[in-house]
């Protein structure tokens, strides 16, 4: 018997990295996961491994209605939901006097504006259930978990538009938090430090992913000197694996977080100088 067995589970941004992370130990505690990416053939991917019946749901989430169907896909497939995880996201650096409007958009579009939406689509689903099991006396917790990271929380000089999305779903988090406790649906945040994904690879090794709607690309990774600081950084001396970092998440998403609600958990090494994750 799993812990979260019957649940049925959101993750966004899961196609790689931290999301793929979250996806497999949510399945492996027996929940049904709903792979939220849009790169299909690694949702597929993703899916295909997980210890119990998942979902692929293929889709920009910053294009119109994709939330709304991300999460009418999940209760068409496993009739309702559960838990949440807001992961999509990556990094547009610059500093704040070359960051185009355009880069500043798509910073709050997909770190803000998606994981607002994906919440108000899961509202209806999260709370009628909630208030019925309510009415019976019963306490049933549901999850909501947002993806935050130190430069959100701490600022982090050349991530302006980056710092200013991660900084507001910590308010997104703590307000949600106030509307929806009574109901028993927990919703908290994760803020990461350093974690090794693909965004923080050498430069050069890691590809390109599109700059928003603008028909650019962006060239993911950091530079050497960079990654070398990384090191002397993080008190515990290196960046986390993507599955470390999941296990963060997935302690918000357990029954172990039950009287955990409207927090910020720092998954970061002991880093408090705001690196973004």
């Amino acid at each position: 018997m799993g812990e979260l067995d019957g649940r049925v589970a959101i993750v966004t941004g899961a196609g790689r990295g931290i999301g793929e992370q979250v996806a497999r130990k949510l399945a492996a505690a027996g929940a049904h996961v709903v792979v939220s990416d849009r790169d299909g053939a690694e949702a597929e991917a993703v899916v295909a491994g997980l210890q119990t019946a998942g979902h692929a749901h293929v889709g920009d989430l910053t294009a119109p209605g994709v939330c709304d169907a991300l999460v009418a896909s999940a209760v068409a497939t496993f009739g309702g939901l559960d838990i949440v995880v807001n992961n999509a996201g990556y990094a547009w650096d610059g500093p704040l006097h070359k960051v185009t409007d355009e880069q500043y958009q798509a910073m709050l579009d997909i770190h803000t504006i998606v994981p607002f939406r994906v919440l108000r689509a899961a509202a209806p689903h999260l709370r009628e259930a909630a208030k019925a099991e309510r009415a019976e006396g019963r306490e049933v917790f549901r999850k909501v978990v947002n993806v935050t990271s130190l430069a959100g929380v701490m600022g982090n000089a050349g991530q302006t538009a980056y710092a200013s999305g991660k900084g507001a779903i910590v308010g997104l988090t703590r307000a949600t938090a106030k509307e929806w406790g009574a109901l028993k649906i927990n919703v908290n945040c994760v803020a990461f430090g350093v974690i090794d994904t693909r965004l923080i690879a050498p430069v050069g090794e890691a590809g390109e992913i599109p700059a928003g709607d603008t028909g650019g690309t962006i060239t993911l990774g950091v530079p050497a000197k960079v990654r070398e600081s990384f090191g002397l950084a993080i008190p515990l001396g290196r960046p986390a694996t993507p599955e470390e970092a999941a296990r963060g998440v997935y302690f918000l998403c357990s029954p172990a977080s039950d009287y955990v609600h409207g927090q910020v958990l720092n998954v970061s090494g002991g880093l408090s100088l705001g690196m973004a994750g």
